[in-house]
């Protein structure tokens, strides 16, 4: 009798309680297994957990283009590459080209520097070419047998190089001893137009160094070989070169 009032307060047999509560820590375990982080969270906050679905495209996704800047945003160093470039093809050749104009200027300034210092120095020569011939011409081309050593040393002052001592050996040895022998006196001028003026002279060329001028030279001659006197009207073309001592006959032909 005492077994039918234990069965009277329970809801069933022992064994229907025993598999009743292992169902139910089944089903709570399996809801923890399910959702792991809901015991972790405090509060008891609701966590909503599912699959994720990733959906491909059949030929991709395309990255979306980025948005071209506005005119008014595009920043000086951005415009500089892009101004240099249209720039630099034309800007060499343009620099090459001014440099050679440049150089050409400077070349040209350069010769035409030189051609003036070197026309100056010309005329400059063709003046004092000119005036020391007329003054060399009487003295070289001339002696009087009464004075030859005074007149041939006086000549000798006006020559240079190997044409001085050629005229030396020539008056020592020729017209020395002919000169003594017949009285000989020989008087040279440079001719001078009728009418008047400057000598007869003109410059055929000059540098700065040397000069050739032509005189027109009269010699009048008087020896005992000749009768009264005798007139050579001659051409002389009379070589000078500057030295030290200022422009000295270096050669002189009878034309």
């Amino acid at each position: 009798m005492a077994n039918t009032t234990s069965r009277g307060r329970g809801v069933g047999s022992p064994a229907r309680r025993t598999m009743t509560a292992a169902a139910r820590a089944a089903a709570k375990r399996t809801e923890r297994a399910e959702h792991p982080a809901d015991e972790a969270r405090p509060g008891g906050e609701e966590r909503y957990s599912g699959r994720t679905l990733v959906i491909e495209a059949a030929g991709g996704w395309d990255d979306p283009p980025e948005p071209a800047p506005e005119p008014d945003q595009v920043s000086e160093s951005e415009e500089v590459p892009e101004k240099s470039a249209s720039v630099r093809p034309w800007r060499r050749p343009l620099s090459m080209a001014l440099c050679a104009v440049l150089v050409a200027g400077l070349v040209a300034i350069a010769v035409l520097g030189w051609q003036y210092r070197e026309g100056l120095r010309a005329e400059q020569a063709r003046r004092e070419a000119l005036a020391a011939a007329r003054k060399a011409a009487p003295v070289v081309l001339s002696y009087d047998y009464r004075h030859l050593d005074r007149d041939f040393a006086q000549a000798r002052t006006r020559l240079t190089g190997t044409f001085r001592d050629e005229y030396r050996r020539t008056t020592k040895t020729v017209v020395g001893p002919t000169a003594r022998k017949y009285h000989g006196v020989v008087k040279a001028t440079v001719a001078a137009p009728a009418g008047g003026g400057r000598p007869a002279a003109s410059v055929v060329s000059a540098g700065p160094d040397k000069a050739v001028v032509l005189l027109f030279v009269n010699q009048v001659t008087t020896s005992t070989q000749v009768r009264g006197s005798r007139v050579d009207l001659n051409r002389v073309r009379m070589t000078l070169t500057r030295t030290a001592e200022g422009w000295k006959v270096s050669a002189v032909d009878a034309l």
